[in-house]
């Protein structure tokens, strides 16, 4: 029986990109077209079909998105009204009185949902959970009539205390579907059920803000793939790097936040450890941004929060990325203070860079390594741009950052190389040296379009092992959108002493969850090697303001995981120890949250299936030489095609290799290797 094909796809800044894996005949296939802004499906549809001309051919389509990113970053979300208990309206609004300027006191934040569109009504349950004034149902509908009668096209519903008692707020649901033209209604205990009310608020509200772009997004590929024969099945990723089916991600499309970025963490996980580097620093470098996260043993950092922008929080489990503007499209320009300075602002997809010849003017990173000769404008990647306007590069670079440095043309696109990669060295010690981690024990692992130009550099700035470029960069989070696995996530506040836990109660709600998780695994439609279920507490000291993760060691069997009051006191010190160095004594143990993720892993594919024929040569890999500015100098350099280096072949730098994804730039006293999967291993000599 015939397997078909799987795809992973996944959508930048930039380009979208294109992975094929034949499942019946062991063939892979890549594709990169430009992302197409404002409807991202007319790039999908033209990368998939690019990457394999039979769209009935494919059985799973796996999509990393960035339609909520966007939506968030741009405020072009859902006209979104908020239904909350009276006195609590303004909960939005002053956040957790943090200001855009840390330091400074300007700065200004409108939330999402402006406050004549955040309504109150009469309910109150207490924190411990007793319904202390009931629900006006009557003030609910009037609530929801006024919102759609100022074009409201979805609704969030958060009301004080729910995580512990949801029945007002379920109550409240039910009014208003009854009038709800929509199913775009968010309620915050099913979102989250956890104590702190503007995370729950921010995160309820930017779900519901959600929901109409998302779902029309989804619906339009559906049906875009429907007309094309498509009969298999797509799952998006979340942020949490696990998948999800199409009507959970309808449902939840605040859990696609960070969709595409925590694809290229799982594959860069997966690569790395396969290889042999399981601590990896993953660097993600596209055309708007750099995105950075910290893999120890193969596994990815999960965060419990983040926020994506100023004041708007989201608090679900995420893949934990350090993104800042330093990406090819990322503009360089001199300050009033006549600094240099590369990003946050960026030239995009379009118009992109000047030597895109599409109107920019302004310079940028992709235009410094293209007059320095590291990129070769006869030949750029993504293959619409038959070539690129070095000329317009030079002006742009002359005229915004030369002449106000009052330095030669190529001095300043060397600057504007040296400042973006100094940005990025920071991101990079941001994750590991300030956490703790000795940089020199982990390996970057640089994609992205762009990343592989700066992997040299940044292992000399930062003082890291080596760099391992994978096969297909500017291809990994759309590989990764391949393996990534099904998950599910949920937490439930606790909020009881350690002391007097009531541990049935907490079993009672782990196994709950638990099989709540094998329900959505089952709906999922995906075919599962094994399942794992993962439980953590947040734990702290009774004064205390911040918990610390505490996993447990249990296993889900029969239906019981046999919970241990002995077990979670061992358990939250081992961990208490190991982020602060030390205990305290006579001070009384609390449980916050419950934590419980159940994982399906879809089959990995064989990553040597990604390596280099064995009948390619170092010398048929040679394409030829050309001028290239390093340190000061013109120097004629040796080109390779990347694809056709043999496993094993070794380049001393300076050196270039050319692929359609990406260009690799080898440093002066840097060699370059290829291991057995077809990676391109990057150390300082000697």
């Amino acid at each position: 029986m015939k397997r078909g094909h799987l795809v992973g796809v996944d959508v930048g800044g930039t380009f979208t990109d294109v992975f094929v894996l034949d499942l019946d005949e062991g063939n892979i296939s890549v594709a990169k077209v430009p992302t197409t802004a404002p409807d991202q499906s007319v790039g999908f549809l033209e990368a998939v079909t690019t990457g394999i001309s039979s769209v009935p051919q494919i059985t799973t389509i796996v999509h990393g998105t960035t339609v909520a990113t966007n939506a968030l970053l741009e405020r072009r979300g859902a006209r979104t009204g908020v239904i909350t208990t009276k006195g609590f309206r303004d909960v939005l609004e002053m956040r957790r009185r943090d200001r855009p300027t840390t330091w400074g006191l300007w700065g200004t934040f409108q939330p999402i949902v402006p406050r004549d569109l955040r309504l109150e009504v009469e309910e109150r349950i207490l924190a411990n959970g007793t319904i202390d004034i009931e629900l006006d149902v009557t003030g609910v509908r009037e609530a929801a009539s006024y919102l759609l009668q100022q074009n409201c096209s979805a609704l969030s519903i958060v009301f004080i205390n729910s995580y512990v008692n949801s029945e007002n707020e379920i109550k409240a649901k039910k009014a208003v579907q009854e009038i709800w033209p929509n199913s775009h209604v968010t309620v915050s205990s099913e979102i989250l059920p956890e104590i702190r009310e503007y995370e729950r608020a921010s995160t309820a509200t930017l779900n519901a803000f959600l929901q109409p772009p998302v779902s029309d997004y989804l619906e339009m590929l559906e049906t875009s793939l429907e007309e094309r024969d498509f009969r298999g099945q797509v799952l998006i990723v979340q942020s949490n790097g696990g998948v999800m089916n199409l009507e959970r991600a309808k449902a939840l499309p605040v859990r696609t936040a960070l969709s595409g970025p925590a694809a290229g963490v799982i594959a860069a996980g997966y690569i790395g450890t396969v290889a042999g580097y399981p601590n990896i620093i993953s660097c993600d470098m596209g055309g708007t941004s750099f995105d950075v996260s910290l893999i120890v043993n193969g596994e990815s950092s999960l965060t419990a929060q983040s926020s994506i922008g100023f004041g708007m929080v989201v608090r679900t489990p995420m893949v934990e990325i350090v993104t800042i503007g330093a990406g090819g499209g990322s503009i360089a320009r001199v300050d009033e203070g006549g600094l240099l300075q590369v990003g946050p602002g960026s030239a995009g997809s379009n118009p992109g860079p000047a030597c895109y010849g599409l109107g920019n003017m302004a310079p940028t990173v992709t235009d410094a390594n293209v007059l320095l000769g590291r990129i070769n404008s006869e030949s750029p990647i993504g293959g619409k741009l038959k070539k690129l306007d070095a000329e317009a590069a030079l002006r742009a670079i002359k005229t915004e950052v030369a002449d106000p440095l009052g330095i030669n043309v190529y001095e300043a696109a060397d600057a504007i190389l040296r400042v973006a990669n100094g940005k990025m060295a920071n991101a990079i010690r941001l994750v590991s040296v300030e956490r703790g981690h000795e940089p020199g024990t982990f390996a970057a692992m640089p994609f992205g379009g762009g990343g592989a130009l700066h992997a040299g550099a940044l292992i000399k700035e930062v003082g890291l092992d080596c760099a391992l470029v994978p096969r297909f960069p500017g291809i990994t989070s759309a590989l990764g959108c391949v393996i990534a696995d099904v998950r599910y996530d949920q937490i439930q506040t606790i909020n009881q002493s350690l002391d007097s836990l009531d541990l049935a109660s907490l079993e009672n709600q782990m196994v709950l969850y638990c099989k709540e998780g094998h329900q959505v695994l089952d709906r999922s439609g995906s075919t599962l090697e094994k399942r794992t279920e993962l439980f953590e507490l947040d734990m702290l000291y009774v004064g205390q303001t911040h918990t610390v993760k505490v996993p447990l060691a249990l296993n889900f069997l029969d239906d019981s995981l046999n919970v241990k009051r002995e077990m979670i006191q061992q358990a939250f010190e081992e961990a208490y120890l190991q982020e602060y160095g030390r205990l305290l004594s006579n001070i009384a143990i609390r449980v916050m949250n419950v934590r419980v993720a159940v994982i399906g892993h879809r089959a990995k594919f064989d990553l040597s299936l990604l390596a280099p024929s064995e009948s390619s040569s170092l010398d048929e890999a040679i394409i030829g030489k050309r001028s290239v500015y390093i340190e000061g100098n013109w120097l004629d350099i040796e080109i390779y095609d990347r694809l056709s280096l043999p496993i094993g072949a070794r380049i001393n730098g300076p050196a270039v290799l050319e692929q359609p994804d990406t260009t690799i730039f080898l440093e002066m006293d840097m060699v370059g290797s290829v291991d057995d999967y077809g990676n391109f291993l990057i150390r300082v000599e000697n």
